[in-house]
């Protein structure tokens, strides 16, 4: 299945969101810290409600640490600077797609790192700034399931 890799992600809820989208596509959530809140939060937990049981979810110490355990192949780094549709990407199991945090996104230290393959953009309307972080990734996660014909799904 596909990765969601969430590099210093700040709002509790979002991630919350994100652990249930993990938990409904079987995409594995990565959290790269430092982290904008503390995992116990009761605003994550209430987010994910019951399904941080469901969910795979690994935190990493740095961004280094979670290249060393996930060696991707491809790595989709999502950026609203970036020129190439995510949906003209070919997806394929084991695939990253990656987020940076909120309110910034991703850094052009980060966007730079020789792990990503392709920075890829989900379209909007002129003059829109971004999308949520875990709306974002859901789209995302959900693309890139559809094209392996939403494998195990019911």
């Amino acid at each position: 299945m596909f990765k969601l890799l969430f590099v210093s992600p700040r709002i509790a809820p979002n991630t919350g969101n994100a652990i249930r989208t993990a938990a409904a596509t079987g995409c594995e959530l990565h959290l790269v810290e430092p982290l904008g809140f503390d995992l116990s939060e009761p605003k994550l937990r209430r987010a994910g409600l019951d399904y941080h049981d469901l969910a795979s979810v690994t935190v990493h110490a740095s961004l280094q640490s979670a290249w060393d355990l996930l060696s991707p192949a491809h790595v989709f780094a999502f950026s609203a600077k970036a020129t190439t549709a995510f949906t003209e990407i070919e997806y394929r199991a084991g695939d990253v797609l990656m987020f940076g945090p909120e309110p910034t996104g991703l850094d052009a230290a980060t966007l730079a790192d020789s792990h990503i393959t392709e920075q890829v953009r989900i379209p909007m309307l002129a003059g829109r700034r971004s999308l949520n972080l875990s709306n974002a990734a859901a789209v995302a996660a959900y693309e890139a399931w559809r094209q392996h014909g939403y494998a195990g799904a019911i």
